[in-house]
């Protein structure tokens, strides 16, 4: 699956990849090795044998090195690592492997790269790939928030099109967590519960649309981020800008 996603990127933009992150399973160890000749970096989960656990369990503490990173919200946990290369059934030639624990399993994950683009230290490979969490996290939020599993439509164009307000959605409920001190790491759901979930009023002029927004705990935050100020002129409003007001 994995090399054949990299056939698909060349085909789409003209060039492959710079370093794919995923799952274990998706693709086999020649399949790895494809990537390395098409020049692919990734980054990839090892399937944890019991005799790797038990070879594990063999090595001098001085193989054993150290490090911090830097996990979700902020969090740091330290870690321990041996780096290595190894020889894979189906890979042409040797590949890096690293072998951590302190993430919080009770079994030391085996990550495996074949540093391309450019090499990385070992703590630049663990976080890396648990960026591929966030990517993970934010479907999730698509599929929980906007129901993006639901969409369906005997007309292609609908779904199409229900899809990319999907996404637009969710890039705009980011954008306006950016702007709101203390709601950088909010997703969808909690925006829309603290925020945008309230009951107001609207009184259309001849000048503007105001938006008087009722009483509520976090109205400061959309003072201090400057969202009460008028917009620009809204062409589906007959050029009238739009304010809030808050109570």
């Amino acid at each position: 699956m994995v090399p054949r996603f990299a056939d698909y990127w060349k085909e789409q933009t003209g060039h492959y990849p710079a370093r794919l992150l995923f799952d274990s399973r998706a693709t086999i160890y020649a399949g790895l090795s494809q990537l390395t000749q098409r020049k692919v970096g990734f980054i990839t989960i090892r399937r944890r044998g019991s005799g790797m656990l038990t070879r594990v369990g063999q090595l001098p503490a001085d193989r054993w090195l150290h490090c911090q990173i830097t996990q979700a919200k902020g969090k740091r946990r330290q870690v321990q690592d041996v780096d290595e290369w190894v020889k894979l059934d189906g890979y042409d030639g040797a590949v890096r492997q690293l072998i951590v624990t302190g993430l919080g399993h009770e079994s030391p994950t085996f990550f495996l790269t074949n540093d391309q683009p450019q090499p990385q230290t070992a703590r630049e490979v663990i976080q890396t790939y648990a960026s591929r969490n966030h990517v993970e996290n934010h479907s999730g939020e698509q599929i929980m928030f906007f129901h993006l599993d639901c969409l369906c439509s005997d007309v292609r164009l609908n779904v199409d099109f229900d899809l990319t307000l999907t996404v637009l959605a969710d890039l705009l409920y980011r954008k306006l967590a950016e702007r709101l001190k203390g709601f950088v790491r909010a997703g969808p759901p909690k925006l829309f519960r603290k925020l945008v979930d309230t009951s107001g009023a609207i009184e259309i002029t001849r000048k503007e649309v105001v938006v008087h927004l009722s009483k509520r705990a976090h109205n400061p935050l959309l003072k201090e981020a400057g969202l009460t100020a008028p917009t620009r002129p809204v062409p589906w409003l007959e050029g009238r800008p739009v304010r809030l007001v808050c109570l």
